[in-house]
């Protein structure tokens, strides 16, 4: 009973904050500067981890923060929950996320979104997608804007890892930008697919960056691999299926 009503002041503090958030987005859009627009977005990511944790007291602890540069980077993260989108965007701030193009029909949040220029795209032609991924992502980060990449592109089940694919490090590769390798276990206190928030603290690592100058997006992706496997066991994360770096 305790837990329903949790979730459910978490619910209604998330509503609400998105939708002043997004208007206050809406609103000031064109009144402030470029950079400045992205630390509105930031500020909406701050509220709900806080409420989070109020709520629902689940708490984060980061290690390797001091490897996150001053300088734009494409960030690969695994993908286990919402938590991870919200918390990533405002630690690395400021970074254009990569999303599926229906996500900007949602009224209000969808339209604000709209207004930062994500890398939208259309999963059913995967084709165009990496295309788009490449010329948008490539944009982005002359722009002065990391850019987030979940390789798995959707979420595993908890404690799983699913399959690399290998979009991010072709953008990466073709643009020799820096990967900063991140891994958590945000699933298991925010499930995906379900409102239950379970107390405790999530576990986030932060890896040294990789390089990518002179190497294959294979390369660059089984380097990402091998940094998972040597952390995956800390954070109780198993493989749901053989790993694969070609996809």
């Amino acid at each position: 009973m305790i837990s329903k009503i949790r979730s459910i002041l978490f619910f209604l503090g998330y509503a609400g904050l998105t939708f002043v958030i997004s208007v206050l987005i809406i609103s000031l859009f064109w009144l402030l500067p470029p950079r400045r627009r992205y630390y509105l977005y930031a500020l909406w990511c701050r509220l709900v981890i806080v409420w989070l944790r109020i709520t629902s007291n689940v708490s984060y602890q980061i290690e390797g923060k001091e490897n996150i540069p001053d300088h734009p980077v494409i960030i690969f993260s695994n993908h286990q929950s919402t938590w991870e989108t919200i918390f990533l965007y405002q630690l690395f701030t400021p970074v254009c996320p990569i999303l599926k193009k229906e996500l900007l029909e949602i009224p209000f949040w969808g339209w604000a979104l709209r207004l930062q220029r994500p890398i939208a795209i259309d999963r059913s032609k995967p084709r165009e997608a990496g295309k788009s991924l490449l010329k948008q992502g490539a944009e982005r980060l002359q722009e002065g804007a990391s850019v987030l990449v979940f390789p798995e592109g959707t979420r595993a089940a908890t404690g799983k890892l699913g399959k690399f694919s290998r979009g991010g490090a072709q953008l990466a590769v073709a643009t020799d930008t820096e990967i900063v390798p991140v891994l958590h276990n945000a699933g298991k206190h925010w499930p995906a697919g379900t409102t239950r928030k379970n107390p405790g603290t999530i576990k986030l690592i932060v890896g040294q960056p990789i390089q990518t100058a002179g190497k294959t997006s294979k390369q660059v992706n089984l380097e990402f691999l091998d940094w998972v496997e040597s952390r995956r066991h800390e954070l109780g994360l198993e493989y749901a299926s053989e790993p694969a770096a070609a996809t």
